[in-house]
């Protein structure tokens, strides 16, 4: 028997083929669309500390990743017999077929878009938690677009499953391609040759639907992005216009610009700060200094929320910013007056910004979702900012395409754009190379002189010295002392003075 050739070409051509395929481009579509939507939910829930909240998701996971299709395909059809109230969607095949595809799908989406949610650094949500940004702004703005970019190979190649998977819809009835092919082939016996062009059918589809993808792909892609200027209007010229004034205005309060009493924060019952008292007067520059492990960067991740406290209480401007609520023996509940997060600035040792925006994207996020002021209004704001630290003619550039550096001063201006009362440095310099460490303290010291509040973590005993009001040292989760650079240059304290005796104070 010879396999006629011409049979099989009249069937690329077959309307009811083209018909079929249709049916199955919108039955894959709908399929992967909802699935990476209630996918990222679900990942989102699996990934939560709550177990109200992860049990229920681990476990749809679990179950259905567990089912075979094909059982849950004619389970779904036939769950009118049981509740006939659902036969007004479940009558039809196709969305029968199309709830059962979700329901299944949604799983194992599910688990590509945990492994992309793990791939992204815990720094990018605490760089937009230091913003300001909540949860659903976080997810949808920072986290989202970076799992995405890191799952869409893996999705890519679950939407090619789901196309296969979806000749197993023949067994409630959809007409699809398979099916098509079936009845053909019963009715004239040219087995190879209709299975031939149903096999092009699904060829075509994937084929179609791989090349966008692609496209979508390395569209995402911010490596391959030149960061070319944007055409416009002269940045130099915004840039050097007055500015408005850089931190937020303080009505009827002559206090402490920030005042932490007694804090205290321990890790597996290992205590890491201990009864921390510290006051902040505005216009003040302090540097923390002191051993590694005496813990300076956990205090600053306190003072700004970051990490939560387990005693102690922390105002700004003398209101409530973090403190703790004590109701009879329960736990203390800590709460957190989020309207005071945007008074406070913070700019870390590795940088935290978002790759997958360029550097004007990363200063005028934030404030763009706090609504400050008019986009352009933001925009000669961002120029200026950028002119002032020095990376104007870097502003459509991307994160991967600066150095360290850079880096680090794209981060301060970003701080900068919420005009915060209080900046909060983590060893700015400490993951710059000793040539880029200059241009940041540089910055940092040009801040100082125009009389922002600044509180520095560092290890830079001479920019510490040089720049500082005070200087607070630190030591087994104590502050050790808290004085002017001039008493401690001047020897009075032995512990401090031991700690300095390899630095050569200029």
């Amino acid at each position: 028997m010879t396999f006629d050739w011409n049979y099989m070409f009249s069937l690329l051509g077959d309307t009811e083929f083209w018909l079929a395929s249709w049916t199955v481009i919108q039955l894959s579509v709908l399929t992967w669309l909802i699935s990476i939507v209630l996918g990222f939910v679900l990942a989102l829930a699996k990934q939560s500390a709550l177990p109200l909240i992860n049990l229920p998701a681990k476990g749809y996971i679990w179950l259905f990743r567990s089912l075979p299709l094909l059982v849950l395909l004619i389970f779904v059809y036939n769950l009118p017999q049981a509740i006939p109230a659902t036969s007004v969607v479940l009558a039809d095949p196709f969305w029968a077929g199309l709830i059962a595809l979700v329901m299944c799908e949604t799983a194992y989406v599910a688990e590509i878009h945990r492994g992309g949610l793990l791939s992204i650094a815990k720094g990018q949500s605490e760089a937009a938690r230091a913003l300001g940004l909540r949860f659903v702004g976080t997810q949808w703005r920072i986290v989202i677009p970076q799992a995405l970019r890191v799952a869409l190979p893996s999705l890519t190649n679950e939407y090619i499953s789901i196309v296969k998977l979806s000749s197993l819809i023949s067994v409630i009835s959809l007409t699809e391609i398979l099916m098509v092919g079936q009845r053909l082939y019963s009715q004239n016996f040219l087995v190879m040759e209709t299975m031939a062009a149903v096999a092009f059918y699904y060829v075509f589809i994937v084929t179609v639907f791989d090349f966008l993808l692609k496209r979508l792909e390395r569209y995402l892609d911010v490596t391959q992005r030149k960061g070319k200027r944007e055409p416009g209007a002269d940045l130099l010229a915004l840039a050097t216009q007055p500015q408005a004034a850089s931190a937020r205005p303080v009505i009827d309060y002559t206090g402490p610009a920030l005042q932490a009493t007694r804090l205290h924060k321990a890790y597996n019952d290992v205590e890491v700060l201990g009864a921390v008292s510290l006051q902040i007067q505005p216009g003040e520059v302090v540097s923390v200094i002191g051993p590694s492990g005496s813990g300076k960067t956990t205090l600053i991740r306190l003072l700004n929320g970051l990490e939560q406290i387990d005693n102690g209480d922390i105002k700004i401007n003398g209101q409530p910013f973090i403190h703790l609520v004590r109701q009879g023996a329960m736990k203390p509940r800590y709460v957190e007056n989020s309207a005071y997060r945007l008074n406070i600035g913070m700019v870390f040792q590795s940088f935290n910004l978002f790759p997958h925006l360029n550097v004007l994207g990363n200063l005028l996020l934030a404030p763009k979702y706090h609504g400050l002021a008019p986009v352009e209004a933001l925009k000669t704001q961002a120029y200026q900012l950028l002119h002032k630290v020095g990376m104007l003619e870097h502003a459509w550039k991307y994160p991967h395409q600066l150095s360290g550096g850079q880096q680090q001063r794209v981060a301060i201006a970003r701080a900068l754009m919420m005009r915060p009362q209080i900046m909060l440095f983590d060893e700015p310099t400490s993951a710059l190379d000793p040539e880029k460490v200059n241009e940041v303290l540089q910055v940092i010291e040009t801040l100082a002189q125009e009389g922002i509040t600044m509180i520095i973590v560092t290890h830079e005993m001479n920019f510490a010295f040089k720049v500082s009001d005070r200087i607070v040292f630190m030591e087994k989760g104590r502050v050790i002392c808290d004085e002017t650079p001039q008493v401690l240059r001047d020897g009075q304290h032995p512990r401090v003075e031991a700690f300095l005796k390899d630095v050569s104070l200029a």
